[in-house]
């Protein structure tokens, strides 16, 4: 009964969450109702069993992703009105599209039925005695390591290109140079001066 009510509670969060993203006038609310379904559905996560699962949403994606999305909002100068037109000008054929897709998934999940076999083909996600975290771990890092630093790789090189692209050099700002403080002689740095007894610098 516990898991039942948490399951319904988890899960209307998640449906109103997720419609205010889209119903928010204000950005900075959409972002914050964006975090709330991700916590939502890291809920719906652990009910499964699927605790992992449910680290990566909170850890990646309201950690960093729904963060960065919300300083993104709130450090641009966006004008979401005429945003916000253009979306009402397309409303009637997006509002067509979503009545199709509720439709065939109505139509599915009533068509749908278990195979006889499911129950005995049923087989433990982990093996005995190990974890699921653990066993993720292990196939992960043994198997599929050079896929998992390739990934990393990509996005490191999407940050830095997204960086690239967004850098703007204003006029009178002064900038560090490394190689100009590195390549910088002793001669360039220092001044010495023969200051004579009841002489200033100025002098």
């Amino acid at each position: 009964m516990l898991a039942t009510l948490a399951f319904w509670a988890f899960s209307g969060v998640a449906i109103f969450s997720a419609l205010m993203v889209v119903i928010a006038r204000n950005p900075v609310r959409s972002v914050l109702f964006l975090i709330l379904a991700f916590f939502s559905a890291a809920g719906l996560f652990v009910l499964l069993g699927a605790e992992f699962l449910a680290m990566l949403l909170i850890v990646v994606y309201v950690g960093a992703v729904a963060v960065l999305f919300l300083f993104v909002v709130m450090m641009l100068d966006v004008d979401f009105t005429e945003l916000k037109q253009g979306f009402l000008s397309y409303l009637p054929l997006g509002a067509i599209v979503a009545l199709v897709l509720a439709g065939e998934l109505i139509l599915i999940t009533m068509n749908w039925q278990a195979s006889p076999q499911a129950q005995s083909l049923r087989a433990a996600a982990t093996p005995e005695g190990v974890s699921n975290i653990e066993a993720l771990g292990q196939i992960l890092y043994s198997d599929y390591i050079f896929f998992f630093q390739t990934s990393g790789l990509v996005l490191l090189v999407a940050m830095i290109g997204a960086i690239v692209l967004t850098l703007r050099h204003k006029a009178g700002v002064k900038r560090q140079s490394v190689t100009a403080q590195v390549g910088r002689r002793r001669e360039e740095a220092i001044e010495m001066l023969d200051i004579k007894p009841g002489q200033g610098i100025g002098e």
